[in-house]
């Protein structure tokens, strides 16, 4: 099955998901730094949101670009990714309205750690069209970085009970470790494109 309709899909719903986030950044009434400054929880977490829709947009373009083809196993995966990226505005707007509030800082959390688990089955469904002999397959390894944010996400959670700050950081580390493309999949296209000479 041809990768190009999903790509087309699943780059319209990142569009949209960035599209709706930004809407959520009211213009302040009044023309004063404290009505500026009073925005400033929503619009960190616009940033720290929009990085992360960021992250998921391009590692989702460099894992599809490596891909030959994808299956109906695929699409559905693609689906689950798209739905919990979906909910990203929404966590992204309760948690900057409510000041980093516990439990929206937790669900928010929630969301992503959803999301990674998603890419990951994404990626594990698209591994095994391409057999464990491929440059992705090889690319990817044991996928230590993947692991290591899902372990991030787990503490920042638990974290938001006790130190909503500390999770928000984590946050941002986990986003700062996702930030510089994935090299690996990088390299599996050269590779790839290697072996078509």
């Amino acid at each position: 099955m041809h990768k190009g309709r999903l790509e087309a899909f699943s780059d319209g719903v990142f569009a949209i998901i960035i599209t709706i986030m930004v809407l959520e950044l009211k213009v302040p009434h009044e023309p004063t730094l404290e009505a500026i400054s009073e925005l400033l929880p929503v619009f960190l977490s616009y940033v720290l949101s929009f990085v992360n829709v960021g992250i998921y947009w391009s590692n989702h373009h460099h894992l599809l670009q490596v891909s030959k083809k994808v299956n109906a196993a695929v699409m559905w995966a693609n689906l689950h990714l798209l739905f919990w990226l979906s909910l990203v505005p929404f966590t992204t707007g309760w948690m900057g309205e409510n000041k980093f509030a516990t439990l929206p800082t937790a669900v928010y959390g929630v969301v992503l750690i959803m999301a990674a688990i998603a890419y990951t089955i994404m990626q594990v469904m698209i591994l095994r069209i391409h057999g464990a002999d491929s440059a992705l397959s090889k690319a990817i390894g044991a996928d230590y970085k993947g692991k290591l944010s899902l372990g991030v996400y787990v503490i920042a959670i638990l974290m938001a009970f006790w130190l909503t700050w500390l999770a928000g950081l984590l946050y941002v580390i986990n986003a700062l470790i996702w930030f510089i493309p994935d090299r690996r999949l990088e390299n599996a296209l050269a590779m790839q494109q290697e072996d078509e000479k």
